[in-house]
């Protein structure tokens, strides 16, 4: 059996780890999860994706979802204002920070991966889902790859999408709470169609590209390397250990 496990089993199987809001579940929209790890003992569960929060850097380390063909609309919501993740209990950072910083702030799990209902749209509008991106970035090469995600799930009929800024010591920071600038992004999206375990990673230096996709693509062991985090740990060893080492796009549409 794969490692799709849900919020209530993760529960059972991570007493260790600090759920913030523990009253929640998961619902329809968010399915089942192939979770990471978190460095940061701060997992938070929302009702359309879930984060672990690491507060050195003030943002997530990690934003995990779930993106199903169902989930792909072109409903252009009212834009909300960006509000603090209040069940971050060590403290989420204030969009305050971004102010004339010259950095957007940027979704981990981005709008446009959920206009399927305005309360998921705006979830997403949460302090806890953004990080500091150059607009070029933002609106460039990152939203190309955001795009080309949408049309994974749709073509695969559904994909669990894993996302963040690659973070340690020493980098950049701004605003009053010293939010850290990753010099590079990953996006790990993994296919189950059929129960044939696919994965795909990227890493993506801080900067704008003209480079085509692929030439992004990385091992899930590259990017495990880069920031500590374990992907796919529910995975039986022999599956997850073969997915993980390969770099290979072929299987994948471009």
């Amino acid at each position: 059996m794969i490692g799709i496990y849900s919020y209530d089993y993760f529960l059972e199987s991570n007493a260790k780890t600090e759920i913030v809001n523990e009253g929640a579940t998961l619902k329809e929209n968010t399915n089942e999860y192939f979770l990471p790890t978190s460095t940061t003992n701060q997992i938070i569960h929302h009702k359309n994706y879930s984060l672990s929060y690491s507060e050195p850097h003030e943002q997530a380390e990690w934003v995990a979802y779930e993106l199903k063909a169902s989930h792909i609309s072109s409903i252009n919501h009212k834009r909300p204002y960006f509000e603090i993740d209040n069940a971050v209990k060590t403290g989420a950072a204030h969009w305050r920070n971004y102010k004339k910083s010259g950095y957007d702030k940027g979704h981990l799990c981005p709008a446009g991966d959920r206009r399927f209902t305005q309360e998921a749209h705006d979830e997403t509008f949460l302090t806890s889902n953004i990080s500091p991106q150059e607009h070029k970035f933002n609106a460039g090469v990152w939203n190309r790859l955001e795009q080309k995600v949408r049309y994974w799930a749709k073509k695969n009929d559904g994909i669990f999408v894993v996302t963040g800024g690659v973070l340690k010591n020493g980098l950049k920071t701004i605003g009053d709470e010293d939010v850290s600038v990753p010099n590079q992004f990953y996006k790990i999206i993994l296919d189950n169609t059929n129960g044939k375990i696919k994965v795909l990673a990227f890493i993506v230096n801080h900067e704008d590209s003209d480079l085509p996709l692929y030439k992004f693509v990385v091992s899930v062991d590259e990017v495990e390397a880069l920031t500590g985090i374990d992907f796919f740990p529910e995975l039986e060893d022999s599956i997850e250990n073969k997915l993980e080492a390969s770099s290979s796009y072929k299987s994948w549409s471009f």
